[in-house]
């Protein structure tokens, strides 16, 4: 069982994903992300991604993507816990963008929002 939070956004499905699967890009809508530091920087985005993850305690994390859909869905284990999921679906003019996050973390979902509107506002630029 999964909780979940979704957007849409007025932006193609390929921008958002870009922003989704960019490293670099998290801290600019992860209210929960300082830094991300990807185990090799060349290698892409997919599934087995893994690196490091600074949350905004200041504490770095190990983390590994654990599923993987191109231009889809991608999902994570930060500290070798489940953690959020990210939806892509295209829709006429723009897209559905969907967090899912564990039976356990529902609390999390107010931040999953926050990162939605984060990134409407990146994509919408």
């Amino acid at each position: 069982m999964t909780f979940s939070v979704s957007r849409r956004i007025a932006a193609s499905a390929e921008d958002v994903w870009a922003l989704l699967t960019d490293t670099g890009k998290w801290p600019a809508w992860g209210p929960s992300i300082t830094g991300v530091e990807p185990a090799t920087a060349s290698a892409g985005f997919a599934a087995g991604s893994s690196g490091r993850v600074r949350s905004v305690l200041g504490v770095a994390l190990p983390y590994i993507v654990t599923a993987f859909e191109p231009g889809r869905y991608w999902s994570w284990s930060v500290a070798g816990i489940p953690a959020t999921g990210h939806r892509v679906i295209p829709q006429g003019g723009g897209c559905l963008v969907t967090f899912t996050v564990p039976w356990w973390a529902p609390v999390y979902l107010p931040v999953c929002a926050l990162a939605l509107r984060r990134i409407e506002r990146l994509a919408t630029r």
